[in-house]
């Protein structure tokens, strides 16, 4: 039989020794002693209290009490030490300036960039179009050979981007991939708008970026012509820029359109002087994006029949545009995460 004098023994010794420990732990191991000592399985304090079976009955109540006793001396300089370190954590450490004003809490907002991305979604939405998303990791075909764009082709070295480690897929250098997926699977009309992030092998520079994002519309139906492709645009321009908008097309070329153009916009300003008047101003020539009627290979590729059916296309990059809106000079800005700028962007 056990003796009721050596399991107390054991108990004060263990008390002395958790006292010992716990008083110099920090957050970390503070936890992992709680389990050592008072753990219902494997805990020291348990394990002693095994041993109450091999008393004399007559003992066994000053030995249980003992333990009683000793586990809440544990317990209660245990939940001490946590409440030491909490405080600890939220004291100065006497290294700030106390005299400082307090920060106001910086609020969350919605990026430039995504702004103008929800902005031309509504606009679009409002024209009849619908919003479509694809995978940002896509196969040579979808990138290239879909939009008529061979891989010996120049246009493909323009736009020579990430490849992953299998060699045959690679990160998106522009959404068209999405309307090649949605001609596969929709039949016409179609109506849609692809925004998405983009990759490029580019420059990190003032107009450069490695990844940045993208927003492509499509349009494919019987009797489209160039005049659809015109008429859509020049609304859009008017009603993102102004009423006073002019636009104007410029020959281009794109692998996947033909014929192809540049689109410029030229805004017209309201100044309002100091007396009070105010004065119209038009600006510069600007360029906003690209676009032309679907390559009838591009069609045919995706399975939709090109004498039957004809379609316009056009890409813009969200970040221009929000660089023209807000006059913002170097397109770094825009991804550095400098809260002072960005809060700019967000509620006043």
């Amino acid at each position: 039989m056990s003796d009721a004098a050596t399991l107390e023994g054991e108990l004060e010794a263990l008390e002395a020794q958790a006292l010992e420990a716990v008083a110099t732990a920090d957050s970390e191991s503070l936890e992992e002693l709680r389990v050592r000592y008072l753990g219902r399985k494997e805990g020291r304090v348990s394990a002693i209290l095994r041993g109450l079976g091999g008393l004399d009955p007559a003992a066994r109540p000053r030995v249980g009490q003992a333990a009683n006793r000793v586990k809440g001396s544990i317990a209660k300089a245990l939940d001490a030490r946590a409440q030491a370190l909490a405080e600890a954590d939220v004291r100065p450490s006497g290294h700030g300036d106390l005299s400082l004003p307090g920060r106001s809490g910086w609020r969350g907002a919605r990026h430039p960039v995504t702004l103008v991305i929800d902005e031309l979604c509504t606009l679009f939405g409002e024209m009849g179009f619908s919003r479509a998303r694809g995978p940002e990791i896509e196969t040579d075909w979808y990138n290239f050979e879909a939009l008529n764009t061979p891989l010996d082709h120049p246009a493909a070295d323009e736009q020579d981007t990430l490849y992953l480690a299998d060699g045959t897929h690679l990160l998106r250098s522009h959404t068209s991939p999405v309307q090649v997926r949605v001609l596969q699977t929709h039949e016409p009309p179609i109506r849609v708008l692809a925004p998405g992030m983009v990759f490029r092998r580019d420059t990190w520079d003032a107009t450069h970026a490695p990844a940045f994002a993208q927003l492509e519309g499509l349009v494919v139906d019987e009797g489209v012509t160039f005049v659809d492709l015109k008429a859509t645009l020049a609304e859009f321009a008017r009603r993102f820029w102004g009423p006073g908008t002019e636009v104007r097309f410029r020959p281009s070329f794109f692998p996947f359109t033909e014929p192809s153009a540049e689109v410029d916009v030229k805004r017209v300003r309201t100044i309002r002087e100091p007396d009070g008047s105010t004065r119209t101003e038009e600006g510069d020539w600007l360029e906003i994006m690209g676009a032309g009627m679907v390559d009838p290979a591009v069609l045919e590729a995706a399975g939709i029949d090109s004498e039957r059916y004809t379609g316009f296309a056009f890409g813009m990059g969200p970040a221009r545009i929000a660089m023209l809106r807000h006059a913002i000079t170097d397109i770094r800005s825009l991804y550095e995460n400098d809260i002072r700028f960005l809060s700019q962007f967000g509620p006043s």
